[in-house]
């Protein structure tokens, strides 16, 4: 017995229909526009064939007239590999209803997330989207039907890594995604907003500007919420897969390896002509980094936000590490309250998915003052000192210049790490030696006599007395750093459960 004719050509007729998105006029104007679709995007995200759709045939379901004209309910979801790996895909189609979310949609979107959840496998979320849909949500039906029934649990207690782009208008839930996502990646010209300039206009009764509500310059530079901007949404792509080369499936593994690039750790020697001469010469701590790394593995995170300091992932003779450093070329080095967020949230990051951190320190400490202040600088830095201290993987500081005050032991002094190495250039001290020469000798600089008091508290900070009381475990050569990372790293894994975390960070939330 076989099945009857007109129920294959209904089901391929409401397949064709439903992969036709919003239509061929809207698909037009969009490429018109310069503008991808949802499927050319999944495109570029996923390996080539192995995308499995789930609810192709799904649409809205509140109001009868929307029956037939909402395919797919505006959203993509199922399951594809990116660089071989299973991952939980949504993928906005902005071409229906503005991609709004829905409680057919939102079903759809719950169900993969949830999978991914359950299979330990990467969840992507490719947002564009005008926020929720009305009047399907307005009245107790449409909340029944849609807020309250899918838990948001976005914390890392969901053990798998997650990543999200914001791509053209990016209202709702394409901005609660970023905001939930290990990695967001944001394409230069879109907005990430809680609501439209529409609607923000109308309750604050004056015009808003699209850059200043949620533009890609706001949430890179001055919010901390997007860690990489690009040109382009193949970029953006590009970047999400990159991201998660460097993720394992779930936290109960380690990160993929990847085969050392040759020649590798060549160029080693370059690394002391990298280093200024002077103790207070500024200089970019990124070109030593990717020196001292693995060729064009540095992948660094937020770049535009809290400056001073740089968090970066990485890979040191094939394997996966997250690299937190101070950067003397913006403020000196020292700590402001941007950069301390930013280096709690990698932090979290890098203990929640087993990636072993190596830190290079060189700061006068922490930027205090009114704004400081304000700004809760005291409670973001024991927020600071809390996660140092919470941190399971493995970890190796490595004291490059300055290490002053509270800021030496946030940045994994003392006993905050599995080993603490020094360069011969480093220099530990309560303050730095310029200040404390004025405080405890009443001298500035050009006074009769400062010479010889700066020299002799100076001389006190040097690192040698450290090594001596073995609060350092050893003093390396620059050039000679990067092997010793890659050794001390094999030991402190097998020490730490094959280098799989306690993740005692878990339910830390991934913006704050």
């Amino acid at each position: 017995m076989s099945l009857p004719t007109d129920s294959l050509d209904e089901l391929d007729r409401r397949r064709e229909r439903a992969r036709a998105m919003g239509g061929a006029d809207k698909l037009a104007r969009r490429r018109a526009a310069g503008q991808l679709n949802a499927e050319e995007r999944l495109a570029l995200l996923v390996d080539a064939g192995t995308f499995r759709e789930s609810g192709l045939l799904g649409e809205s379901s509140v109001f009868e007239a929307d029956r037939g004209r909402t395919p797919r309910d505006g959203k993509i979801v199922g399951f594809g590999r990116i660089d071989g790996r299973d991952c939980g895909i949504v993928v906005n189609d902005f071409t229906v209803k503005g991609s709004s979310t829905s409680a057919t949609n939102s079903k759809k979107m719950g169900h993969v997330r949830r999978t991914a959840i359950e299979c330990g496998m990467p969840f992507v979320h490719i947002g564009e989207s005008t926020g929720a849909r009305m009047p399907d949500t307005m009245g107790s039906r449409g909340m029944g039907n849609l807020l309250g029934n899918d838990p948001h649990q976005f914390r890392r207690v969901r053990d798998n890594p997650w990543a999200a782009a914001a791509l053209d208008t990016a209202f709702g839930s394409s901005a609660w995604m970023c905001c939930c996502s290990d990695f967001a990646v944001m394409r230069k010209g879109s907005i990430m907003a809680v609501s439209s300039p529409r609607l923000v206009s109308m309750a604050i009764g004056e015009k808003v500007d699209l850059e200043a509500l949620g533009g890609w310059r706001l949430h890179a530079e001055t919010t901390g919420l997007i860690d990489c901007v690009v040109d382009s949404d193949a970029e953006a792509m590009a970047a999400i897969r990159r991201f998660l080369s460097y993720m394992p499936s779930h936290n109960g593994e380690l990160p993929p390896e990847s085969p050392q690039p040759a020649p590798a750790g060549d160029d080693q020697s370059t690394l002391p002509g990298l280093l200024p001469e002077k103790r207070t010469q500024v200089y970019d701590m990124r070109r030593l980094l990717r020196v001292m790394v693995d060729r064009d593995s540095l992948f660094e995170l937020k770049p535009r936000f809290g400056k001073s300091a740089v968090v970066a992932l990485a890979r040191l003779g094939g394997r996966v590490v997250g690299i937190i450093a101070n950067n003397p070329a913006a403020a000196g080095g020292a700590l402001t309250v941007d950069a301390i967020r930013k280096i709690v949230d990698f932090t979290v990051l890098c203990d929640s998915f087993n990636i072993p951190m190596v830190r290079f320190m060189d700061t006068p400490g922490f930027v205090v003052g009114l704004e400081a202040e304000r700004r809760g600088a005291p409670g973001l830095i024991m927020n600071f000192m809390n996660a140092t201290s919470l941190v399971t993987v493995p970890t190796i500081t490595v004291l490059v210049r300055k290490a002053y005050g509270r800021a030496y032991v946030a940045m994994g002094g003392g006993r905050n790490n599995d080993e603490m190495i020094a360069w011969p250039t480093a220099e530990v001290s309560f303050m730095d030696p310029g200040a404390s020469t004025h405080i405890v000798h009443g001298v500035s600089p050009g006074d009769p006599g400062w010479e010889e008091a700066f020299t002799h508290i100076a001389r006190d900070s040097e690192v040698w007395d450290m090594a001596s009381m073995y609060s350092v475990q050893n003093v390396v050569k620059p050039q000679e750093t990067r092997d010793y990372l890659i050794g001390m790293l094999d030991v402190y894994r097998r020490r730490r459960r094959g280098g799989i975390g306690e993740h005692l960070m878990r339910t830390w939330p991934t913006s704050y």
